[in-house]
């Protein structure tokens, strides 16, 4: 069966959209995986928008007492980029690709493995 591979959403920006072109063509996704894939695209662009700010305005402002603050995209940057690492690792991304192309694109495994190490 040929399973139509679904179009990166319109509002990621181009690299983006190419990033999420090569995940849904390496790994074969649950729709579950979809929602999560789509979220971790989301926070790539949301940090990189937070990165462009900054490296416009920089990392601190002065505030009306004359004191430097951290601006409020550093905070947006920061926890983007976590979301980001995190729903790669929920999805596993770094499952190896499959040896031989016939046996298809590897389907994502759990990332709880059960127990921990002694």
């Amino acid at each position: 069966m040929n399973k139509r591979k679904p179009p990166a959403p319109s509002h990621f920006s181009t690299s983006t959209r190419r990033w999420w072109q090569a995940v849904i063509a390496e790994y074969a996704l649950e729709p579950h995986h979809l929602h999560l894939l789509k979220l971790a695209c989301e926070a790539l662009d949301r940090a990189e928008e937070a990165r462009g700010a900054l490296a416009t305005h920089g990392t601190t402002y002065i505030d009306r007492f004359g004191a430097p603050r951290l601006r409020p995209e550093v905070a947006v940057e920061r926890d983007s980029r976590l979301s980001f690492a995190r729903l790669c690792r929920e999805l596993d991304l770094d499952t190896e690709a499959p040896v031989s192309s016939r046996t298809g694109p590897p389907a994502l495994r759990s990332n709880r493995r059960g127990g921990f190490a002694s």
